[in-house]
């Protein structure tokens, strides 16, 4: 990589970096008292989906280890956010869903952080974040290839 291209790089994931911390504090900030972003990200992931996953299939889908995964399963299963039962046709896996009272959680999650992303949405614009998405859409599965 030339010097041009190394600059380029480097800048480029400095203000990834950023952006991300600097989201995260501030998500972080406005999410109801007790969540944290792992226990949202599981939360939203299973209510899209609408269906059951293994702890497995979450970790790698979050891009956690599998020991993270189970210690936010723990939590969400203590606060009674999700199921985990038995995998019935293989009984050394667990199948986790989303319970109703974790869509509720998810749904007041969702309500405490719009204002944080709409704000930022529009002091930058619709059409600029849109237009950068399928640029950070495809660094993002370039890196999910290198693994």
């Amino acid at each position: 990589m030339s010097e041009i291209g190394d600059s380029l790089a480097v800048s480029l994931f400095s203000e990834i970096f950023m952006a991300d911390q600097l989201a995260r504090n501030r998500i972080s900030r406005a999410l109801p008292k007790g969540m944290e972003i792992s226990h949202f990200s599981v939360l939203n992931h299973l209510a899209r989906l609408n269906e059951e996953r293994t702890p497995a299939q979450l970790a790698a889908t979050l891009h956690v280890t599998r020991g993270a995964m189970t210690n936010t399963l723990n939590r969400l299963d203590w606060a009674g956010h999700v199921h985990i039962r038995p995998d019935w046709d293989d009984a050394r896996r667990k199948l986790v869903s989303i319970s109703p009272a974790g869509r509720s959680a998810r749904d007041a999650a969702i309500q405490a952080i719009s204002p944080v992303l709409a704000e930022a949405v529009a002091d930058i614009g619709e059409d600029r974040l849109r237009a950068a998405l399928p640029v950070l859409r495809q660094l993002r599965q370039k890196l999910e290839g290198g693994r």
